[in-house]
């Protein structure tokens, strides 16, 4: 007999009696208690979370828990009451080890890589057997979506730009400071603001209001809400970071039915979030080894064509006592380490394709990328002599690259900031972008996803650096400027601009007086606010951002910091960079409180900043769940205007590719 059926929690996302699926017993038996993947009660007004294109890919899995003394010996999935049938190494039970301290004998079942093309709603059955015979089962639904043909021409190349933490007030603050405001009217607009259709976009994840970077992209890119610090995957309650049920991504997707290829440019780490959260599969966001050996290794799933930005410390054999050609430190920087590596399950591997992976801190990444037809860039000289290759591997520094505010001041002769960092030769985002977009493009018969990152808007936002996030957002927009002119030129070209999420809840207040010691009395609001007025030089920039009157911008999501409200002539530190704890990087402000808490202690303009107290705990800006806007140029640009969910977006590019648009 089966045993009632206990609703899950709201993390779990399961449904529970409305489907009638519950059966009264009187014997014990064992208990479901997460069935993947998730959907939302199936109740009036509600909403089905799981959503696919037609075939794409996923992979179904429950835990269960056994009775006490009794174990699982079978757990079996139907669906619409049917039960799926696929090869036993596509398959397993393994301990649920995330949960077995205080649920003895729990397991988690996986069937891998499932797909399902009926257009429909569909409700998924698991049913689990312990060692007495006994057994029970849960229900879920999941949506395969519709994609309407004969819609006109499809898209062949999709571009994503994605500033992230990019929201309305960044982009306005850019536009004050690039084009200048007269009588109340703007003296040009962004490459971005010219597009001809604008939406807005709910960033939420599986499991907060507030997205972190991983499910503010993997969002975009599955069709599914993913769990913060989680990319390409759905949670379960094992620990290994790397077996997750996995959930094909839009690259994946596009490669397998249509051969695209894809490229990621970013100017953070390419282990970071937002890159990695359109090719590699992890429930830990911070698994470096591991997420860039599934850049190269799974490229047969994703058609991995070009990889640019920083990061080369996650590139370099750990124990290589060689230092690289432009080092100023001792050592190589590597931080491969076997705790981020990974060796994935034989059913994931059987089921998906995948490569299996290895324990591998020696390994030496890059020269593998060059064996597998890779031409490799380790600054802008490189990448400029590299020409148009068939493949591109660039890392521009250790971790996250420099910001455009410090590149520009090298450029200018007027910084040694990128010096410091022992990497003076780095391309700006917008000779990254146009630089893969060439490769993509050449020979290109199928077409190609690019995603192209300005990963420190949100990192400057984060440090409520106004001068260097606004510059941020100036250098992003000429990245969009490459992509629009590209679709203008290829017309079968989607563009779409947008953020994974709004950072810091940035505010626009009005100006900087610049009188007397900085206090709130240097605030001008309304009338007395008036135009800021900076001059631009050749290269696009400001010559200062120091100007009279310049923009004061404030935070909603704010921690406690000194201010000046005058640009800062060094950045703060960069504590992902490989030799932050030496000189002269060592010499740079620090974001940290003092012991007792009660001020900030070597922190940028501590000795002659105005202290502005914060309302969130810790030393930097945060997230905030607010709505960002989504621009959208070119083929299929039409479908992405009102309000959507950032999930909507990927079964929007799924039409404009596969069905076409109007």
């Amino acid at each position: 007999m089966k045993t009632p059926y206990f609703a899950p929690n709201t993390l779990q996302l399961l449904i529970a009696v409305a489907l009638g699926t519950v059966a009264c017993a009187s014997v014990a038996a064992p208990t479901i208690s997460r069935l993947t993947p998730p959907s939302n009660p199936a109740v009036v007004g509600a909403t089905t979370l799981a959503r696919f294109l037609p075939g794409q890919r996923f992979d179904l899995q429950a835990t269960v828990r056994p009775e006490a003394g009794l174990t699982i010996t079978s757990v079996s999935f139907a669906v619409d009451g049917v039960i799926v049938a696929a090869p036993a190494a596509n398959s397993s039970i393994v301990p649920a080890t995330a949960i077995t301290a205080t649920a003895p004998g729990a397991v988690a079942a996986s069937l891998r890589a499932y797909s399902n093309s009926t257009i429909g709603m569909h409700t998924l059955t698991a049913t689990a057997t312990q060692s007495d015979g006994t057994s029970t089962t849960a229900t879920g639904s999941f949506e395969v979506m519709p994609i309407l043909t004969n819609q006109g021409r499809v898209a062949k190349n999709v571009i994503v730009l994605l500033g992230d933490g990019m929201g309305a007030a960044h982009r306005t603050a850019a536009r004050i400071m690039v084009k200048g405001y007269a009588q109340g009217m703007a003296q040009g607009k962004l490459a971005m603001d010219t597009f001809p259709f604008t939406g807005m976009v709910m960033t939420s994840s599986l499991n907060s209001i507030v997205t972190d970077s991983a499910p503010g992209m993997a969002n975009y890119v599955t069709g599914n809400k993913a769990q913060n610090n989680q990319e390409g995957v759905f949670p379960d309650d094992t620990t290994d970071a790397f077996d997750n049920p996995r959930v094909e991504y839009l690259s994946e997707y596009l490669h397998r039915t249509k051969g695209k290829s894809l490229g990621i440019v970013t100017t953070a780490d390419v282990f970071d979030a937002t890159p990695a959260a359109n090719a590699v599969h992890t429930s830990n966001r911070g698994n470096g080894t591991g997420i860039v050996d599934q850049y190269l290794d799974d490229r047969n799933l994703t058609g991995l064509t070009v990889l640019m930005g920083g990061g080369r410390k996650w590139f370099l054999a750990k124990n290589s006592a060689a230092a690289p050609a432009n080092s100023i430190n001792t050592g190589n920087g590597s931080v491969r380490s076997t705790s981020t590596d990974y060796v994935l399950p034989s059913d994931l591997v059987a089921g998906w394709g995948a490569a299996p992976g290895a324990i591998d801190i020696n390994r030496d990444l890059i020269t593998d990328f060059q064996t597998a037809g890779f031409a490799y860039a380790a600054d802008k000289t490189s990448m400029d002599a590299a020409g148009v290759p068939d493949k591109l591997l660039g890392l521009f520094s250790y971790s996250n690259m420099n910001v455009a505010f410090d590149k520009i001041g090298k450029r200018r002769g007027t910084s040694t900031i990128v010096d410091d960092y022992g990497f003076p030769d780095q391309p700006m985002l917008d000779e990254m972008a146009d630089k893969a977009i060439k490769v993509l493009n050449k020979n290109n018969t199928n077409g190609f996803y690019l995603m192209i990152e300005g990963a420190s808007i949100d990192k400057q936002s984060h440090l409520m650096d106004a001068d260097r996030f606004i510059e941020e957002t100036i250098e992003f927009d000429r990245a969009v400027k490459v992509a629009q002119d590209f679709a203008t030129a290829n017309p079968d070209t989607l563009v779409i601009v947008t953020a994974d999420h709004e950072c810091a809840g940035v505010g626009i207040i009005g100006a900087y007086t610049g009188s007397g010691f900085p206090s709130k009395a240097n605030v001008a609001t309304y009338d007395a606010a008036a135009f800021p007025k900076y001059t631009i030089l050749p290269d696009g920039y400001p010559q200062t951002t120091d100007v009279p009157g310049k923009m004061l911008i404030g935070y909603a999501g704010n921690a406690d910091r000194f201010e000046t409200w005058k640009a800062s002539a060094q950045p703060a530190q960069d504590s992902q960079q490989s030799f932050i704890g030496q000189a002269p990087l060592s010499t740079y402000p620090v974001t940290t409180f003092a012991a007792n808490g009660s001020a900030l202690a070597n922190t940028r303009n501590a000795s002659t900043g105005y202290l502005v107290t914060g309302q969130v705990p810790g030393d930097q800006g945060v997230h905030t769940a607010t709505d960002i806007p989504l621009s959208a140029f070119g083929r299929g640009s039409i479908l992405f205007s009102g309000v959507m969910d950032n999930t909507d977006v990927f079964f929007k590019i799924g039409q404009a590719v596969f069905g076409g648009s109007k």
